[in-house]
């Protein structure tokens, strides 16, 4: 079982984001799902997923702090993909987190605040997978620099599945504008990052891409993706048809 894992996660350095996706919807079924912000990247890598697996499942972690441009890009989602995105909430309602931590908590303790609308949450949603697909790059932060398309996620405790890890920037835009898939339209206005309205603003020239995320903090990550590969994929049980694509 080592050995096989061990082939797998090689063997997918070199596979296409389709072949992939094909391993990862064959080997865990109905027990795999995407998880998007709706970036980009995550549209890009929707687009691929739809052609691959008609029935896909993708889930997104609403903090209801999102842009109105982020939810209705989720609504053209669902039109154009024939997809119904689940979306996740934080038991605590925006007044509850206020009432129980007081106001604006993102601009005093931002990690507290990531933590309750997306951590949490998606900890909850992750338990009932046995892998999570997601579209991270590894040229976008440090903290993913070390992705492998095929690995252990030690912090939630399944695999994770990540297609597009060795894409650039210029590979996923290529992407989109050759399949005229839909973004958003903040990307046009220099947010190439997008998340939370309160914690998110356009860059200014030479900044760094990330420059916009928790500006005011030495902050670039919610904390959903950490590196995770040191920790040996053969953790999980041998799935069934696991075979390489």
């Amino acid at each position: 079982m080592k050995e096989h894992w061990e082939k797998v996660q090689i063997s997918a350095e070199q596979w296409s984001p389709e072949e992939v996706l094909r391993w990862a919807f064959r080997t865990f079924g109905k027990d795999a799902a995407m998880a998007s912000g709706f970036g980009v990247e995550g549209m890009a890598l929707i687009d691929i997923a739809r052609r691959v697996q008609p029935d896909l499942k993708v889930f997104t972690l609403d903090t209801e702090f999102l842009f109105p441009e982020t939810y209705d890009l989720i609504d053209r989602v669902e039109k154009r993909y024939g997809v119904k995105v689940e979306r996740v909430y934080s038991p605590l309602t925006p007044e509850d987190q206020e009432r129980a931590h007081g106001p604006a908590l993102w601009s005093r303790d931002p990690d507290q605040c990531c933590n309750l609308r997306k951590i949490e949450p998606l900890k909850q949603k992750l338990a009932e997978l046995r892998a999570w697909i997601t579209a991270i790059r590894r040229d976008q932060t440090s903290t993913r620099s070390a992705a492998r398309k095929v690995e252990w996620d030690a912090k939630f405790q399944l695999v994770k599945i990540n297609p597009i890890a060795d894409w650039t920037s210029e590979m996923v835009w290529n992407y989109v504008r050759k399949h005229n898939v839909p973004y958003n339209p903040l990307h046009d206005r220099n947010y190439p990052s997008i998340g939370c309205t309160h914690c998110t603003r356009a860059i200014q020239p030479g900044e760094d891409v990330r420059a916009g995320r928790w500006s005011s903090f030495q902050k670039t990550e919610c904390g959903l993706h950490v590196a995770s590969a040191v920790t040996p994929l053969i953790q999980i049980e041998t799935p069934v048809n696991c075979e390489e694509p």
